[in-house]
């Protein structure tokens, strides 16, 4: 099988012209030279062997560098924060381990071979093929203590096959072609990772549409990109919902990925209005070119009681890990908790409550900076009065920017309502419920609870269980936890962490559970990260302490994230032992 890892690098070409300023939309023959350049270049992407390619990838991680520091700065600035503790972290360090580990992946094609799988390979007893990805290397292992990852693929992939489900476009080339990828306005690093993986695991050229919320991210990213830019391999427009159509009906674009809501991907492939609405009801779509999507979630948060009761101090940390998984980015996350579920016999569901309560409280109200937030919020707090509101009481609002919401937590809805808003509707806010569910003992309720994650929430992107030891030490609980890990279907279980812990590891795949159609897409098609480069993936599984030690950097009331995740980012664009000291000391005193 023939590895294209000796070609010559591509001799560089202009790059891409600047004539919209950041922010402004692009013209329409501006945006066609844009097509027409990568139409030229695509069939030379794939030609690019893997030795070439680390050589870009070096250079990469040397300019994603230079700006990382502006990048987190500029995201900072723009969402209200004082600091950038957190936009370091959800911005440049997430890109440059991406990075980091492509190239590593690449490391391995270029000797001849595929990405490889740092853990063992297992099969299930039904058959089911488990690849451990995560701990990766050893500063995997200093950095997330205990935390390992599984990718689990589809069902018919045989143990003597998985080698040959990786890294398949380096190993059949074709003639390439041209990805139109829509960038996310809310996580800065979503839309430059969903163009790595189109540039370095599905080997197309990308023409990327900076979305209006953050364009002013635009220059920064023309200026990290510029070695992919200089051989014509990428280029960056502006624009909104007018440019994205003209682009996605582009007859130079060949393929299509967006980060967004359900609506706008059938807006895309149905057409929009009530005529849109009669295409999907008819299944006549508008587009025939391929599309892959992440399209967000009711995330389930399901917490499993712990017999007794938990301990202080283990009450107070899973507490801020639910207050983190709504406060982070304002609420503005497809991973964001939106439904807490417990045991309605648990001796901790009012006690974890109250401790929740008591953290909204304090985490201040941030500045509500993605359209439509307050009506999303009011639309909530109208079907449930009882909605409690923390920090901003009221929300307030100057000009639009500068739009302040609470907190809101909706406690006790009815788990049989299931046409409740909490239920279908992703809030994109800093909004979330909770409902407890009746059972016998925590094996039927974990039974319950996955049903109704299953079959009552709308979407499959990710899902969090929180399992206490004094929990799974009975056999029985154990064997049902393993069970709810399986049963549910959904594209990221995480187990004690956040489980956007599944996005940032960026070696685990991230997407929708498969098998959604474009009449019913929910959470998306299609996975992006992945830098195994798996092409059968079912889901992504990441397993965690109970009590994460030291505390996450992410974490809510983390005391030194604004000092440590600056470090983090300069580690993995170079990883030395020379930098750990440093970033211990102050990760311990989170």
């Amino acid at each position: 099988m023939e590895i294209a890892t000796h070609r010559h690098p591509v001799p560089p070409q202009p790059p891409q012209p600047a004539a919209s300023s950041a922010g402004a939309a692009t013209s329409r023959q501006e945006m066609d030279q844009a097509v027409a350049e990568l139409q030229a270049r695509k069939a030379a992407w794939p030609a690019v062997g893997a030795a070439a390619r680390r050589v870009l990838l070096d250079r990469l991680r040397r300019d994603f560098l230079t700006v990382a520091e502006r990048w987190a700065a500029a995201s900072a600035t723009a969402f209200g924060l004082p600091d950038t503790g957190e936009t370091s972290l959800t911005g440049p360090y997430f890109v440059l381990r991406n990075l980091r580990l492509l190239d590593e992946s690449l490391a391995a094609i270029a000797a001849g071979g595929v990405p490889r799988i740092p853990g063992p390979v297992r099969q299930r007893a039904d058959g089911q093929v488990i690849a451990r990805v995560f701990p990766h290397d050893v500063y995997d292992r200093l950095f997330y203590g205990g935390v390992t990852a599984e990718v689990w693929m589809d069902p018919e992939v045989a143990p003597g096959d998985l080698a040959s489900t990786q890294a398949v476009a380096y190993h059949r080339l074709d003639g390439g072609g041209v990805a139109l990828v829509l960038g996310a306005g809310n996580v800065s690093s979503i839309g430059p990772m969903d163009a790595l993986y189109k540039l370095f695991v599905e080997n197309r050229v990308v023409l990327y549409k900076a979305h209006p919320v953050n364009a002013y991210l635009g220059p920064l990213l023309a200026e990290a990109f510029r070695a992919l830019a200089e051989g014509g391999f990428f280029r960056l427009v502006y624009g909104g919902a007018e440019e994205g159509a003209y682009l996605c009906a582009h007859p130079g674009v060949d393929e299509i990925h967006i980060t967004g809501s359900d609506k706008t991907y059938e807006a895309i492939v149905f057409g929009p209005g009530e005529e849109g609405r009669r295409r999907r009801e008819r299944n006549a779509p508008l587009l025939a070119k391929p599309i892959s999507a992440e399209l967000g979630n009711v995330s389930p948060v399901i917490v499993v009681p712990s017999p007794g009761g938990l301990r202080p101090g283990d009450l107070a940390y899973q507490a801020e890990n639910l207050v983190t998984m709504l406060t982070n980015n304002a609420g503005f996350n497809c991973n964001a908790a939106r439904v807490i579920v417990q045991h309605a016999a648990s001796p901790d569901r009012e006690p974890l409550l109250a401790a929740v309560r008591a953290l909204l409280a304090r985490v201040p109200p941030r500045r509500a900076y993605y359209p439509g937030a307050a009506d999303r919020q009011r639309a909530f707090v109208a079907a449930h009065p009882e909605a409690e509101r923390f920090g901003a009481q009221a929300g307030s609002q100057g000009d639009p920017g500068d739009t302040i919401l609470p907190w809101t937590l909706i406690p006790g809805l009815d788990p049989a309502a299931r046409g409740d808003i909490c239920y279908t509707t992703e809030a994109f806010c800093g909004v979330f419920g909770e409902t407890a569910l009746a059972a016998a003992g925590p094996v039927e309720y974990l039974e319950r609870a996955v049903a109704f994650a299953n079959d009552s929430l709308w979407g499959t992107l990710n899902v969090t269980l929180v399992v206490p030891p004094a929990a799974i030490a009975d056999p029985a609980v154990a064997a049902a936890v393993e069970r709810a890990i399986a049963g549910l279907r959904y594209g990221t279980v995480a187990v004690n962490h956040w489980a956007a812990i599944g996005y940032g590891l960026v070696i685990t795949s991230w997407g929708a559970y498969p098998g959604h159609t474009p009449r019913d897409i929910q959470s998306g098609t299609g996975v992006v990260h992945n830098t195994l480069m798996f092409s059968r993936v079912q889901k992504s599984v990441v397993r965690a302490p109970f009590h994460a030690r030291p505390k996450p950097a992410w974490f809510a009331t983390h005391r030194t994230a604004a000092r440590l995740t600056p470090r983090l980012v300069r580690f993995e664009a170079a990883p030395s032992l020379a930098k750990l000291p440093g970033i211990f000391s102050l990760a311990l005193r989170g």
